[in-house]
């Protein structure tokens, strides 16, 4: 259920972020645009694993206090 809510919050961030870039660079057939859009997302997708990844071994650090 929880992937399911994930899921329509990114298609929804999706269709919002497309139209900002459609704001700012013109139809969303700009090559340009589109690239951009892709790079931007892609960043922002790695940067987002990565801080989750780094608070999921700071939860674990901190079971293994608790429990020791």
């Amino acid at each position: 259920m929880t992937v399911a809510f994930g899921l329509v919050a990114a298609l929804a961030w999706n269709t919002s972020i497309q139209a900002l870039f459609r704001e700012i660079f013109g139809t969303a057939d700009n090559l340009v645009a589109m690239f951009s859009y892709a790079l931007i997302v892609t960043m922002i997708a790695v940067i987002a694993t990565i801080w989750i990844a780094r608070l999921q071994v700071l939860a674990i650090r901190e079971d293994e206090k608790k429990s020791a």
